[in-house]
């Protein structure tokens, strides 16, 4: 039988400080939504269309690429040194730029930890790679699912690097133990329709998320006109 001491001991352990970590993980990526002008949509359209290889491989490595690019149409090229081009994702034309997991597309994992420092031990698993739709649905989690408002050019170039692994990971701390029915998740839909989970709660207070490691699986190129 257990002493008195035994039991506020316990009592102690249960109530806290404790530690959790929380990860999301599955397919997402990283994609940037660039603005051109009439003749740069129909130079580089018509480029992808003949070899959209060539165009990706511009996009990657705009000083590496074999196909001759016209000066005019060089839109990462730098205006005061032209020899220097910028990377897409630090382009002049860049109008919106996402990264993270597609929320129709993640799972989650909530381990405790037995304390707060990341890489310390796992003393319990708590959520097990749960579809993410599945736990907000089974639980009824609050999510709030917002729109990229903002304003879509005419001209459009997508650069969509696919990538799968983890992209959320955060420890929280608690008094007492794990609840999900208090966790919160803020999406955001972006131009080509993808939820991208971009910040969680958990009872009301935001999870910093630490990074996370991903693979690329690979970068494409699309275009449209509104």
């Amino acid at each position: 039988m257990s002493t008195s001491e035994e039991n506020k001991e316990l009592v102690e352990t249960l109530k806290g400080p404790r530690y959790y970590q929380v990860s999301l993980w599955g397919y997402g990526g990283e994609v940037g939504y660039l603005s051109l002008n009439k003749e740069q949509y129909d130079y580089w359209e018509s480029l992808a269309e003949d070899d959209n290889g060539e165009v990706v491989n511009y996009i990657l490595d705009p000083e590496d690429t074999e196909t001759e690019i016209d000066p005019e149409m060089d839109f990462l090229a730098d205006k005061e040194d032209p020899s220097y081009h910028h990377m897409w994702y630090d382009a002049e034309n860049l109008v919106v730029h996402q990264n993270g997991v597609d929320y129709s597309h993640a799972r989650i994992t909530v381990e405790e930890m037995a304390n707060g420092e990341y890489g310390s031990s796992i003393v319990n698993t708590i959520v097990d790679g749960e579809d993410l739709t599945e736990l907000v649905d089974d639980n009824e989690l609050d999510i709030e699912m917002g729109v990229d408002e903002t304003e879509e050019p005419e001209y459009v170039m997508q650069v969509y690097n696919s990538e799968k692994g983890t992209f959320f990971d955060g420890i929280i701390e608690t008094v007492g133990g794990f609840d999900p029915k208090k966790l919160k998740f803020y999406t955001t839909e972006y131009w080509n329709g993808d939820d991208t989970v971009v910040s969680i709660e958990y009872d009301g207070v935001d999870i910093d998320n630490n990074g996370g490691d991903t693979n690329g699986k690979g970068t494409s190129v699309y275009f449209w006109k509104n």
